[in-house]
């Protein structure tokens, strides 16, 4: 099939949507497939567009046998509301002369991301004019995640954003998204459910194992073999209140032996670094992202990991970063509801994490503290079968991909 992928993230991007999609789209042209990719250039975690690529500039490349445009667009140094929308808008509109040049290539299948949302009317009209397939795919719900964040106020407005949107969504012959409760609110929205197909993120479970060894970054951090570590590595973004795991550290500053180390980048970054700052915080430190092939060591480094949400976006997003965490079993701590899809994954598969109340550090510093007195004696990482297994069972790269693909030919065999 000639398949046209159109959303702002995309590779190199280490982090969410842009890991995801890379590896997606390097995946189908390994299998033969036409790929062709519409993005922005790099720019997530960091909030800042690599110094190898222009911010206002076209560009075209070849990635891992994909074809790549990109497309300028507005990166706010420090995102509020409206430049965010700005942001995503700069995209939508920078992007539509490229879209419409792929109309020469008759792509078989379109699949636009969201975010950004503010593509979806572009896509669909290209995909009436060209006779393509169209499919959405939901990473985050752009509108819920900004008003569950106090982003937006309920009224007439919001009333009229969300009719449009349900409206926009069925006109898509495909809507897919990562969970089953993000699948649950697509159906509320558009009013039906015939077009829906669960398209989670997946893990490389050959990459990432229980068994790697952390002795790479103890050795280049400085960390003792008697230390154990509660490690957050991602996004550090406004989304995913982190604030409490800096209060959990200072409640937890006289445990001895504990260093909580957070690893990424993003929005909130600097804000929690001058907060640590005033905390004067000692076992508590931050690092850059990591390069890509050292991951299996950094996630061997957590004997406790974190999945911090604030409430209100914990059904809206299912964090990536999840997926590494299970697949080397690790022992996790998410903040969730617990009528939230990391609430009942939770409760459907006991064992695979401990799910505690949403922006409580109390609870947080006591639930950690409970879980660190029951590592082994001589600090060695905790092996979660459960979370492995669930990994194994229901979260490998071709097994999802492979019905992606099935998905889009039988869309494409039904309209020969």
């Amino acid at each position: 099939m000639k398949i046209l992928l159109y959303g702002i993230n995309y590779l190199p991007e280490l982090t969410g949507i842009g890991k995801y999609s890379g590896e997606m789209c390097e995946w189908l042209a390994e299998q033969k497939h036409d790929v062709r990719v519409i993005c922005a250039p790099p720019y997530y975690p960091e909030w800042a567009v690599r110094q190898d690529y222009s911010s206002w500039q076209y560009q075209a490349e070849s990635r891992g046998g994909v074809t790549v445009y990109r497309c300028p667009l507005f990166v706010p140094n420090q995102p509020s509301t409206v430049s965010r929308l700005l942001h995503l808008l700069s995209f939508a509109v920078s992007s539509l002369p490229v879209l419409f040049g792929q109309l020469f290539w008759k792509p078989d299948a379109v699949i636009c991301l969201e975010p950004t949302f503010f593509c979806a009317p572009a896509a669909l009209v290209f995909c009436k004019l060209g006779g393509s397939r169209s499919m959405l795919h939901i990473q985050d719900f752009e509108m819920d995640a900004m008003i569950g964040l106090g982003m937006g106020k309920a009224g007439f407005a919001v009333r009229m954003a969300k009719a449009f949107e349900g409206w926009l969504m069925r006109g898509f012959d495909i809507v897919s998204s990562i969970s089953y409760s993000m699948l649950k609110n697509a159906a509320i929205k558009t009013g039906r459910s015939d077009n829906l197909f669960y398209f989670p993120n997946w893990v490389d479970t050959d990459f990432l194992r229980p068994n790697s060894d952390a002795s790479q970054f103890r050795e280049r951090w400085g960390i003792s073999a008697k230390t154990r570590v509660v490690l957050y590595s991602g996004n550090m973004g406004k989304k995913q209140g982190l604030e409490i795991v800096l209060q959990a550290a200072e409640i937890l500053k006289s445990e001895p032996d504990l260093l909580f180390i957070m690893v990424g980048t993003g929005a909130a970054q600097l804000e929690l670094m001058q907060l640590a700052k005033q905390k004067q915080l000692k076992n508590l430190e931050f690092y850059p992202l990591q390069a890509y092939e050292d991951l299996p060591s950094l996630m061997a480094l957590g004997n406790i990991h974190l999945v911090v949400q604030k409430r209100g976006a914990a059904d809206a997003v299912l964090p990536s970063k999840l997926t590494a965490i299970l697949a080397v079993g690790g022992e996790c701590v998410i903040t969730a509801d617990a009528n939230t899809e990391l609430g009942l994954l939770c409760q459907k598969y006991p064992g695979i994490a401990r799910c505690i109340e949403p922006e409580n550090a109390d609870v947080l510093a006591v639930t950690l503290r409970d879980m660190l007195f029951n590592l082994p004696e001589n600090n060695s990482r905790k092996y979660n079968k459960v979370a492995h297994q669930f990994a194994l069972d229901n979260l490998k790269k071709d097994q999802i991909l492979s019905r992606l693909v099935s998905k889009l030919s039988e869309y494409n065999s039904l309209n020969v």
